[in-house]
């Protein structure tokens, strides 16, 4: 790809100005944006602060957030490519062949691809925390299995896209069984350390640099240092849906490796092909957004007016996204802890197409 002139930071003073607005606005106390294009960072800043304490310490390069669903995007999606080009995991294999447990009805048609895609008939999530508990994350995570196995589906395979956490834990379950090591291990030994990303990772060590995320009823305190999804943390924080925590600056490597990938270099985790048959839509279901993991572009899509139809990304709960473009090679992180104190804050919904916006304006790529 020819090297273009790259906007300076100082290009992209709007784009930081909307954030700076949405933060004022209490949409979030804090965000970490990073914008990357040509292998160059245009734009790294903190904005904000950590909390709406009055002596909450200054969001900087530094500041750590949970990065929620983007840990399927991440981890789990990741694995999934690198098996799937290894002949490990076929997409087009029925759940059923990996977890026998998982079968009868409609559950013989559901495949692997279908997790990946949002549309096997699992429902979004359970409150599974609650109903379920070991003495360890092991036995945890043995009586979440045999919970979501045993649930009927909500709708037949591929008549419908929805949203699934529970899609995802059998899944990660898939990969464990291929890779016989955890999730955490695999994602250090896999991908975080491969690229070079230092700070990313499951169970961080505690650290006044962590945005904390909610008030929890359930766990009586604010969250901080420890993941905010419910079934994860039962899950000893981690988990294939969540539980990844990273600085937008440690996360920045692996955007680049798929852009970089998605051109053919030998330098990149995975293949061209399987970058991109795993970044374009899957087409399983009519109408659906969906990628094999990865979301595209939309009506009213979290990144805004102006990414290509190339483009691939995804968002977390906590107030996270990741946004790529190979088209015009550039990727956006936003990282935010927009459920402190509270959940029902979504002020984000807006703060986000507002943001893309303004970056992609300010790289002139309002055009295509």
């Amino acid at each position: 790809m020819a090297k273009q002139k790259v906007p300076t930071g100082k290009a992209l003073n709007q784009a930081v100005v909307v954030v700076k607005q949405f933060i004022k606005a209490g949409a979030t106390p804090g965000a970490a944006v990073f914008v990357g294009r040509h292998d160059r960072i245009v734009l790294d800043r903190g904005l904000g602060h950590l909390s709406y304490r009055d002596d909450a310490p200054p969001v900087t390069s530094e500041t750590i957030y949970d990065l929620a669903s983007l840990t399927k995007v991440l981890v789990t999606t990741t694995l999934a490519m690198l098996y799937y080009e290894r002949g490990l995991l076929d997409l087009d294999g029925p759940v059923k062949d990996y977890i026998a447990e998982f079968h009868g009805g409609d559950k013989d048609q559901v495949r692997i691809k279908d997790l990946l895609a949002h549309c096997s008939g699992l429902v979004w999530w359970v409150d599974l925390h609650k109903r379920f508990e070991g003495k360890t994350p092991d036995e945890t995570k043995v009586k979440y299995l045999q919970a979501i196995c045993e649930m009927p589906l909500n709708y037949p395979p591929r008549t419908r896209a929805v949203y699934s956490d529970l899609g995802f834990i059998l899944l990660g379950e898939i990969l464990e069984r291929i890779g016989k090591e955890q999730l955490d291990t695999l994602a250090k030994t896999c991908i975080f350390e491969p690229l070079g990303m230092s700070e990313t990772t499951f169970r961080p060590k505690f650290s006044d640099n962590i945005a904390p995320t909610e008030e929890d009823e359930w766990r009586g305190r604010i969250v901080q240092g420890e993941v905010h999804d419910e079934n994860a943390f039962s899950l000893g924080g981690v988990a294939p849906h969540a539980g990844v925590f990273s600085t937008a600056r440690s996360l920045a490597p692996f955007p680049r490796m798929l852009l970089s990938g998605r051109d053919g270099s030998d330098k990149s985790l995975l293949s061209a092909g399987a970058i991109k048959h795993f970044t374009c839509r899957a087409n399983l279901v009519s109408g659906s957004s969906r990628a094999l993991g990865w979301d595209t572009p939309g009506d009213e899509s979290s990144c805004g007016h102006y990414f290509s139809e190339s483009s691939f990304g995804h968002t977390g709960f906590t107030g996270t996204s990741l946004w790529i473009d190979p088209e015009h090679d550039v990727f956006v992180i936003l990282l935010t802890n927009r459920v402190h104190p509270r959940r029902d804050n979504q002020k984000i919904t807006a703060l986000r197409p507002a943001f893309h916006d303004a970056v992609m304006t300010a790289l002139d790529m309002t055009a295509s």
